[in-house]
């Protein structure tokens, strides 16, 4: 071969190639377009939740919330991720779902203030955010939880139930609150004062920051200050501080005084059932977690959300923020068959397993 031809050879070579490239180039363009390939986080919906410690959220709002989404998006993702009640290590791992592609993230705040400055990265990059059970600050799109001012009024009723008679403005009620990091915690706060306040004596308030070491420590601090004779019952915020409160209140001798609690936890739902704690309330998680994956779907697609978010709520940032608030439930034993029991939480072998099952056949709740 001469050198001419060679030459022309060479040259229709790299012309073929050249063209091979460039169309190479716009298909992957055309796929990223459409959002094929080069768009993996276009069908991606991130859930951020807040700790490990409440036992709700990895055992039932996560499993419902990914089944939902599954339903009604059969070709969507759910990229999870647990703060471990760090708000350090929840504002990151905001920014990796947005730096994956995430378009709409399902977060419960650990720290509703602090989560603030990744509402806003989100929204600047596009992404929208819907705050789950805890209202967070920024930017939110929606908000899915139940009405937690009502959860604290039904929780100060019970209270007032279980001490029946002896409810008077002379009693001495222990008080251990929320942390005042969750938003949630001053609702629950406020729904309590409004059943309690007038009607007993709230001699004793501390928080125990959603833990159950802290809340039997501010117990214990109360019966030194108050001395346990004194005290008529103990209103807990939820269900894993009621836990630690049972355990110094048996400790004392004094384990048959009301308490209350919130989350309807199997293990509260057996203090229930064998007389240690009086109450809990049950917001139904699996109709949370599907309303607020309909909600991440809807976002998604850009659908209107007005129809099912038809509420108004104002975020600690004051924002307006449209909102799906569920109703929730006072659970003491008169009724656990016919609320955790009936809608499938548990069964009644679950709650009257071991130790609890004569204390269920002395609360009428058989196998």
């Amino acid at each position: 071969m001469n050198a001419k031809i060679r030459s022309v050879v060479i040259g229709a070579a790299a012309v073929s190639m050249a063209l091979s490239v460039a169309a190479c180039g716009k298909a992957g363009d055309d796929a990223k377009d459409k959002g094929g390939s080069g768009d993996k986080g276009g069908k991606s919906i991130g859930l951020l939740l807040p700790d490990t410690v409440t036992a709700r959220y990895e055992k039932f709002d996560k499993p419902y919330f990914e089944d939902k989404v599954k339903e009604l998006c059969s070709d969507c993702t759910v990229e999870y991720a647990n703060a471990g009640a760090d708000p350090n290590k929840q504002a990151q791992q905001v920014s990796d779902m947005i730096t994956k592609g995430v378009k709409v993230i399902v977060v419960s705040a650990q720290d509703s203030a602090a989560i603030k400055s990744s509402v806003e990265e989100a929204e600047s990059k596009g992404v929208k955010v819907i705050a789950y059970d805890r209202l967070a600050q920024g930017p939110v799109s929606a908000y899915v939880s139940f009405d937690n001012v009502k959860v604290g009024q039904l929780q100060g009723e019970a209270l007032l139930e279980g001490l029946g008679d002896k409810a008077s403005k002379k009693s001495k009620i222990v008080m251990i609150n929320g942390d005042d990091a969750d938003p949630n915690a001053a609702q629950f706060k406020e729904g309590a004062h409004k059943a309690l306040d007038g009607k007993v004596d709230i001699a004793y308030e501390q928080t125990g920051l959603w833990k159950d070491t802290v809340a039997a420590e501010k117990m214990s601090a109360a019966i030194t200050q108050l001395g346990k004779k004194k005290i008529a019952g103990v209103y807990a915020a939820n269900d894993g501080m009621a836990g630690g409160i049972a355990n110094v209140l048996k400790g004392e001798g004094i384990g048959d005084i009301p308490l209350t609690g919130q989350d309807a936890e199997l293990a509260a739902i057996q203090r229930i059932v064998a007389g240690t704690q009086y109450s809990t309330v049950y917001k139904a998680f699996k109709p949370q977690a599907e309303a607020a994956a309909e909600l991440a779907v809807n976002l998604l697609e850009g659908k209107d959300i007005k129809s099912q978010a038809s509420q108004e709520v104002t975020s600690g940032s004051g924002d307006k923020v449209p909102a799906q608030l569920l109703a929730p439930v006072s659970v003491t034993q008169k009724n656990i068959a016919d609320t955790v029991v009936k809608d499938g939480l548990y069964t009644v072998e679950e709650i009257c397993a071991g130790e609890f099952a004569k204390a269920c056949e002395k609360a009428g709740l058989s196998k």
